[in-house]
């Protein structure tokens, strides 16, 4: 089951509830099936009830996606992975008027279609190995960096030594800077200046997204704010704010 229970595995395939901007999605997918890119989902059509078939991806996701990313190896092959997936999509150009999560328009100079949501609960993991990338919802137009941004809040992680070492099973204290600047390094970044500015403006960003959503009625985003779960988030926001010194010289 997905976070909002309409998720759902049939056989070989996973059942997912549509939203306006999914015709776009399964271009996407179409697109990076056509190039031969591994690691995504197959758009295999809509059933009798409305939702989109997806090729089920087998192995290890959701909660089990953090342990991982808690070694090099893992955190290595999660940055190469993200470095794979913006180097296929770079030749992707969706048509005229499509549809993206919030998103007003389309793909602009320096942008391309970022995954939108990726940690490492949406990667399918053999091992230290990841083998697919899921989710997909989310997925819009913006600079690389946002991917890269995202993805550091959760690895590197930006939150704070407690929570680490019980949500995201580090078993000591990570050392944040040197886990920013190995996986910035592994997906190929040669100036990790400014990182941690880029982290704080996407989780800025992807708050404002997810209040847009909320507003649209949009689940699971409409019950995560009626429960007060964004509260959390400006939380996370200040924590990145007043914990810069953890991150010298990013």
């Amino acid at each position: 089951m997905g976070v909002d229970g309409r998720i759902v595995r049939v056989g070989d395939t996973v059942r997912r509830p549509l939203y306006p901007w999914s015709d776009t999605v399964h271009l996407l997918l179409e697109y990076l099936e056509s190039i031969g890119f591994p690691y995504s989902p197959r758009f295999l059509g809509i059933d009798g009830d409305g939702f989109e078939v997806l090729s089920y991806v087998d192995g290890e996701s959701g909660a089990d996606g953090w342990a991982p990313v808690v070694g090099d190896a893992g955190l290595v092959a999660m940055a190469r992975l993200l470095r794979d997936y913006h180097d296929a999509v770079a030749g992707f150009t969706p048509p005229p008027g499509a549809e993206w999560s919030t998103h007003p328009g389309p793909v602009g100079e320096g942008e391309v279609v970022c995954h939108g949501d990726f940690g490492p609960w949406n990667l399918v993991w053999k091992g230290d190995r990841p083998i697919g990338i899921i989710d997909w919802d989310l997925a819009w137009p913006a600079p690389p960096m946002h991917d890269v941004a995202y993805a550091l809040e959760y690895v590197a992680p930006f939150r704070d030594d407690a929570e680490a070492v019980r949500a995201m099973r580090h078993p000591a204290p990570p050392d944040r800077a040197r886990r920013v600047e190995r996986f910035a390094t592994a997906y190929g970044l040669t100036d990790t200046s400014g990182l941690v500015d880029a982290v704080i403006a996407q989780q800025e960003l992807v708050l404002s997204r997810a209040h847009r959503l909320a507003d649209a009625g949009v689940q699971p985003q409409a019950g995560w704010r009626a429960a007060g779960d964004f509260d959390a988030v400006v939380e996370r926001i200040a924590w990145s704010r007043a914990n810069r010194a953890l991150f010298p010289g990013l």
